[in-house]
């Protein structure tokens, strides 16, 4: 359960980038990434942000992370705003906030032994050194499932799962209590999926951890969340408690993601009228004007093209931004979405390949490394 004051606070994020065409590099525009979305993580939630490729995920968790300087709009942690704090002040928080990458490939030096990896940013905040540093290494090991004597391999000697666990132990390093996971497991096999988010689950069970979960996987998502927000095009389209977001979509753009979402049982039939969007997504370079989803939206009218809908309260902690929210029914072209049979499973039922091979999630442990990796 989260707390009611939130560790982190977005306020009108704004994150553009200037567009250039030609040779020389030409300012024609600007890509408008991230534009104005504001929202909160209270201690110990795990909040989901999804949506397409390409509408602002990844640079809203980098600029949080101070990785990508924003436009404009404010971010606190804390009660501290991450825009006024620099060098060792900034460097001291960022103790306490870290990011889990999308690829395990990418994201580890080759050059690198394993265990310098997770070591390096113990060395940069001067937390361990020599023998204590190595013990926190070989517990952090231990913590992901991996061997504690394997910190002197190489990357190119583990698999795809395995160094998804060297990065959540390098995440795991200063024990933050802010953690941005990335699209921690789109890369990775199915029933190798599973493993990780049962991982990422335990862990904040065992160190308190709040996340804020980047991800395509509607089912993980469910899985893993308290809160979902849908975004599209640099804009918040609705945010809700992952109950009524999954049971009663109010937003067709939300409704159109759950509709893609596969079920992973050939026994259930999908009962939910599909919804199907025409088109690709608009350049961010070159947003449509009013809605921003409405050239692809099977509910638009006139008022979608002139006026750009606000992100109002509409039920209980049901956020949305559309102007036809209170007519979407039977016949409007939005989806009923309240048969269970037709959503992707319940926390309580294994997702894809998870713990049904008869080989278990390698068990975290409950006592003993905890204590090893605090400050």
């Amino acid at each position: 359960m989260s707390s009611s004051t939130p560790v982190l606070q977005v306020q009108d994020l704004k994150v553009y980038f200037p567009g250039r065409r030609g040779v020389f590099g030409r300012t024609t525009g600007v890509v408008k990434a991230v534009d104005g979305i504001s929202f909160e993580v209270g201690r110990g939630e795990t909040v989901g942000l999804v949506g397409e490729s390409g509408c602002g995920k990844t640079t809203t968790g980098r600029t949080i992370l101070r990785l990508q300087v924003p436009t404009a709009g404010r971010v606190f942690f804390e009660g501290r705003d991450l825009g006024l704090l620099k060098g060792g002040e900034l460097r001291r928080l960022r103790r306490n906030i870290q990011m889990i990458f999308q690829d395990p490939y990418g994201s580890l030096n080759p050059r690198m032994k394993i265990g310098d990896v997770i070591g390096e940013s113990l060395r940069a905040h001067r937390l361990a050194e020599g023998a204590v540093l190595a013990d926190r290494v070989r517990a952090l090991l231990e913590v992901v499932g991996l061997d504690p004597a394997h910190g002197n391999r190489y990357p190119h000697e583990f698999s795809g799962g395995q160094r998804q666990r060297v990065g959540i132990a390098r995440a795991l390093a200063t024990s933050p209590t802010f953690i941005v996971c990335d699209e921690p497991v789109s890369s990775l096999d199915v029933s190798i999926q599973a493993q990780i988010v049962n991982l990422l689950d335990d862990l904040q069970s065992q160190f308190g951890l709040t996340y804020l979960l980047i991800a395509h996987d509607l089912s993980m998502v469910r899985h893993l969340c308290n809160r979902v927000i849908v975004m599209y095009l640099g804009r918040i389209v609705e945010m809700a408690d992952k109950g009524d977001l999954y049971s009663e979509p109010l937003h067709p753009y939300t409704a159109a993601l759950l509709s893609a979402a596969p079920i992973p049982d050939p026994k259930v039939e999908r009962r939910r009228v599909a919804v199907v969007l025409e088109g690709e997504m608009p350049s961010p370079a070159n947003p449509p004007g009013g809605c921003r989803f409405r050239t692809r939206c099977p509910l638009a009218i006139d008022i979608c093209r002139d006026k750009d809908p606000e992100l109002l309260l509409r039920r209980g902690r049901h956020l949305v931004a559309c102007h036809r929210v209170d007519e979407a029914g039977p016949g409007t072209g939005l989806p009923d979405m309240k048969s269970e049979s037709q959503l992707p499973r319940s926390p309580q039922e294994p997702l894809a390949g998870e713990r049904q091979s008869g080989k278990p999630t390698p068990p975290v442990p409950k006592e003993g490394p905890s204590n090893v990796i605090s400050t």
